[in-house]
């Protein structure tokens, strides 16, 4: 008996081999019926998920592209020159208020030399605590000795409490540590500390009901007067008014 014959029927969709089911064969795979990778649905994920706010963010920079061209002499310029230029313009504008606190011991002292160079009135006892007053108060907290506890505290803890020395590292912040207007100012600052401290503690030395005494307070209140004058000029020097 002859071996059975194999037969290999062909078709466009079915193949088969007698004695064995039909296989199926693959239809042909169209570009148009071709399915989005797990990648290129990731991506349209993302795409979907830009927010209204970053849209609306890259038309602004899409308005400005200057903004991502600044070329390096500009950049220069934007970051270090432009700010400080403009950080001087604002300490020359409000150099009127850094100043004031020296104007107002200014006419602290004044008020202090009247009175005492008054031959008119004599020297009461609520005299005295007014000088005290006014002298303690045109220091500015810049005599050590004369500190109440809270400012000592303050100072003790390594908080700045010297108006005049606030003045001169605000004025001078722009300069250099060695420029000499900025030294010049530090050395006027160290007068200025220093006479305060030399008047007041002639002032609480000295019986100002005494005419005598009350001269010599009187010329140690235009030695600090100058002194002041003298360092209000330092400050302006350092904000170039």
């Amino acid at each position: 008996m002859p071996p059975p014959m194999l037969r290999l029927i062909s078709s466009t969709s079915v193949s088969t081999v007698a004695g064995l089911p039909p296989i199926l064969t693959k239809p042909p795979i169209s570009n148009q019926n071709l399915s989005i990778t797990p990648s290129e649905e990731n991506r349209q994920k993302v795409l979907r998920l830009i927010s209204r706010r970053d849209a609306a963010f890259l038309s602004l920079i899409s308005l400005f592209p200057s903004l991502l061209h600044t070329p390096h002499a500009s950049a220069f310029s934007i970051g270090i020159s432009g700010p400080k230029d403009w950080l001087k313009e604002q300490k020359r504008k409000s150099s009127k208020f850094l100043l004031a606190p020296i104007d107002a011991s200014r006419q602290s002292l004044r008020s202090v030399y009247l009175l005492l160079m008054d031959k008119e009135s004599t020297i009461s006892n609520n005299d005295l605590e007014e000088v005290q007053k006014l002298l303690k108060s045109a220091a500015r907290d810049c005599v050590v000795l004369e500190r109440n506890s809270f400012v000592a505290f303050q100072a003790n803890t390594g908080v700045e409490v010297c108006t005049f020395r606030l003045i001169v590292k605000n004025a001078s912040s722009l300069l250099e540590n060695k420029n000499p207007v900025k030294l010049e100012a530090e050395a006027m600052l160290d007068d200025l500390i220093s006479s305060f401290t030399s008047l007041n503690t002639l002032a609480n030395e000295s019986d100002i009901q005494v005419a005598s005494s009350r001269h010599r307070v009187a010329d140690a209140l235009k030695d600090t007067i100058t002194s002041l004058d003298k360092f209000e000029q330092a400050v302006k020097d350092c904000l170039e008014v």
